[in-house]
């Protein structure tokens, strides 16, 4: 079985360059045009390694599917609440960012210490943050949009709709 897991095909890698700081290792993934589920995974699997990743332009990260459907199952997603007492929640992200974070989180074991501490090392930002301005951005081959743009939806889009209020910020083409 092992060597069943140590075979691949080279399209199917894809170099991750790590940068070293503060003796840790550091990883500054751009979301922008990227499948927001298999850059998730890929992120979660680097977290579980040790690495420290950012995510920046959660709000350009893409959803595949039909625009209204995704819509209208988000939307009913938050309906569910609490049946005594909405406040115990679930409480159900709305900011793109957050939104990100969840799907990461939902592809780490949260329960387990190593969940636990590979979540503590993941951050995420709506745009690129001034500090990560000059910093050289990643983004995974493999997660990368292949049709035209028309056929996803972006994150932020869908924030939009269910009830995130930017803020200010901006959608750059």
């Amino acid at each position: 079985m092992a060597d069943q897991t140590e075979v691949r095909r080279p399209e199917q890698r894809s170099k991750i360059e790590v940068s070293r700081n503060n003796g840790g290792e550091m990883v500054i993934v751009n979301a922008a045009e990227c499948i927001a589920g298999r850059m998730c995974s890929k992120v979660s699997k680097l977290l579980l390694q040790g690495t420290r990743v950012t995510i920046v332009n959660a709000e350009k990260a893409v959803l595949s599917g039909h625009r209204h459907m995704l819509i209208e199952a988000y939307k009913k997603k938050l309906e569910i609440s609490s049946a005594t007492n909405p406040i115990h929640g679930p409480f159900h992200p709305r900011r793109p960012d957050t939104m990100v974070t969840r799907l990461v989180r939902g592809m780490l074991p949260k329960r387990k210490s190593s969940g636990l501490e590979a979540f503590r090392r993941l951050r995420v930002y709506i745009g690129v943050p001034e500090k990560l301005g000059t910093s050289k951005l990643l983004s995974f081959d493999d997660s990368k949009i292949t049709k035209p743009a028309s056929y996803y939806i972006t994150i932020g889009d869908v924030a939009r709709e269910i009830g995130w209020k930017s803020g200010g910020v901006t959608q750059n083409g």
